[in-house]
């Protein structure tokens, strides 16, 4: 078989990307395939190493297996407005069921534990089940001793312990542990995997304890997505992309989290495989927009918290007062290297740590970080001085060096550029920051900030459009698309029914639309330092129908939409990219695309009437 999009068949140790749930707490995740595996997790938080990770290496990655031990087909799915995942296994004896779920915890010491639990049960007939929970700490590179205690067994690594607690006999080899049992129907038994050290002793997990548990979890979704003020056509898909954002919060610092995974491949053996487990402030921004138009004012606060608190404006003459991302903890050294002793999912390395892209000077987060901040001071509570103090720095610098060229927002390595993008979002910095002052009557210096901003608007109209294509294109001085400018009437920055946006809108369609599905630019036709082609970006999809909705062109917009929709998983989640036939590419899921198709469904609902 060829190295196409359905060459995974070629290895049958690993699930298509998108054959995959993901739980949380709120500072980590763990990745469910629909065959019962937990093959990717990071304790005690996004960004730490690995305990499972089969998922980048299925033979050294480690991994928490639970199944059905019998030929059986599954079918995966979230219990009713929650972020509590069911894999129903049906064999010819019997249906059985598996509970994930991981409790959310308060700041109490109890926060520490990440317990993440599995409820198995049998709810027809009889069924055998087979467990094996073999953690590989530190990316596979610590060793672990093994330890048991009555139903507790203790894995211990130099930096992390981890004990697990059954209700069923756990036997095991010092490095793994392993259960096969039976359930009748109406029967279950529970496994519990709990962080223990640093103030956090170990506990058991009986099954009353479990099902109080799980009660208690439901409970807290629930109560979560019931503040939702969305009542539109597409209600089901927008709660499921909002609980999915809620899941990339890391809740000690009001963090988000661009994806939950780390070199999960754009494209099969290339080199596009990065870590996106930090916050860039781009993605950060847009997930709070999206939350604000939903109603959830406590995540932008918390977001807007982690900025005051974790955020130090620099000077630094590379990238400006801000990076382009941090750790979930502000940090700002965040340095890439390759794990080579992992062969990659699908065999397809590098796997990356780190991301060097960092110290990427990339003017469109400004934008996106004031516009946020516009967005908040008038949907949610009013900034305060010193948060506009903070703004004036930002919005002053972006008057003083708007004109460089830089990296652009999708963090080519191939030489800075004078990209269009960049320009329009420190048009919007500038332009909301005046709104802000306007509104407020807070002091700025709006004579500066006006000739800075009718500037960029002239540069942009004058140098970023090709007569040629009849267009507004990627960067000065190259007749070439890119799916970015979508965002100039999302911005406001032009009418959705300029001519001018219309015959963009149009070369757009003809250029980097297929089915639908829209490329992000051509990388032969610009080069981003980088070799091999690329998927499709659902964000850019996503931002096609929110351009085509505006425009007034709806019934397009409708059915790209709904066309959309089929490529999600079975759980409704998006990785970065759509490959060639319809599977997901990318790291998985990744939140700016949920927050694409919760603004996409939100403005189209609002066109529809």
């Amino acid at each position: 078989m060829t190295d196409g999009a359905w060459g995974y068949l070629d290895d049958p140790r690993y699930l298509p990307i998108g054959e995959h749930g993901l739980v949380g707490d709120l500072r980590t995740v763990a990745l469910v395939g629909t065959n019962g595996t937990i093959d990717w997790y990071c304790c005690p938080s996004f960004d730490a190493p690995s305990v499972f990770a089969s998922i980048l290496d299925a033979d050294q990655g480690g991994s928490f297996e639970l199944c059905a031990d019998t030929p059986a087909r599954t079918k995966q799915f979230y219990f009713p407005d929650t972020n509590v995942l069911i894999t129903r296994f049906f064999a010819i004896d019997g249906v059985g069921e598996i509970q994930d779920f991981m409790p959310i915890a308060d700041e109490s010491s109890e926060g520490d534990r990440h317990r993440l639990i599995r409820r198995v049960f049998c709810v027809r007939g009889k069924l055998p089940f087979r467990a094996r929970v073999a953690p590989r700490f530190d990316y596979a590179r610590q060793p672990h001793t093994v330890l048991q205690d009555g139903s507790r067994t203790t894995f211990t690594s130099e930096f992390l312990s981890l004990a697990l607690s059954a209700s069923v006999p756990v036997e095991t080899d010092g490095r793994d542990a392993w259960a096969r049992f039976e359930l009748l129907e109406g029967e279950h038994a529970v496994f519990a995997l709990d962080k223990i050290g640093d103030g956090v002793r170990p506990r058991g997990c009986p099954i009353e304890e479990a099902e109080e548990e799980f009660a208690a979890t439901v409970r807290f979704w629930r109560n979560w997505l019931s503040a939702s003020r969305y009542r539109g056509r597409w209600r089901e898909v927008v709660h499921r992309s909002a609980l999915t954002l809620k899941l990339l919060t890391y809740a000690p610092t009001g963090g988000i989290v661009a994806a939950p995974t780390t070199s999960l491949p754009e494209q099969y053996h290339g080199a596009r495989n990065w870590d996106y487990r930090y916050v860039w402030v781009r993605d950060a921004a847009f997930c709070v927009y999206a939350l604000l138009r939903l109603g959830f004012t406590e995540e932008a606060e918390a977001f807007m918290g982690f900025l005051s608190k974790h955020v130090q404006l620099g000077d630094d003459d590379r990238t400006g007062p801000l990076q382009i991302m941090y750790g979930i903890d502000g940090r700002r050294d965040l340095p890439e290297y390759e794990l080579t002793h992992l062969e990659g999912y699908r065999r397809s390395a590098p796997v990356r740590v780190g991301n060097a892209a960092a110290d990427q000077l990339q003017l469109d987060i400004y934008g996106a970080l004031i516009d946020s901040i516009y967005l908040y001071n008038k949907w949610g509570n009013p900034i305060s001085s010193d948060r506009w103090d903070e703004v004036c720095t930002l919005v002053n610098w972006v008057c003083d060096n708007w004109d460089q060229p830089d990296e652009g927002i999708w963090e080519t390595r191939g030489g800075r550029k004078n990209f269009v993008y960049s320009r329009l979002m420190c048009w919007v910095a500038i332009e909301r920051a005046m709104r802000v002052a306007t509104h407020r009557g807070l002091p700025a210096d709006i004579p500066h900030w006006r000739l800075a901003r009718d500037a960029i608007y002239r540069d942009i109209m004058r140098r970023g459009w090709s007569a040629k294509l009849q267009a507004f294109i990627q960067h000065f001085d190259a007749d070439v698309l890119d799916s970015s400018i979508l965002m100039m009437p999302l911005a406001k920055f032009v009418s959705p029914t300029d001519p001018k946006w219309l015959s963009t809108l149009d070369a757009l369609g003809r250029g980097l639309v297929s089915d639908s599905l829209v490329y992000r630019y051509d990388p032969e036709a610009s080069p981003d330092g980088l070799e091999g082609p690329e998927g499709t970006f659902s964000i850019c999809s996503f931002w096609y129908v929110e351009a085509l909705a505006r425009a007034g062109r709806l019934d397009e917009a409708r059915l790209a939409f709904e066309k959309m929709l089929t490529y999600a998983n079975h759980l409704g989640l998006y990785a970065e990219e759509i490959g060639h036939t319809g599977e997901q590419l990318g790291n998985f899921p990744q939140a700016i695309t949920h927050l694409a198709l919760i603004s996409a469904a939100f403005n189209l609902d609002h066109a529809l009437g």
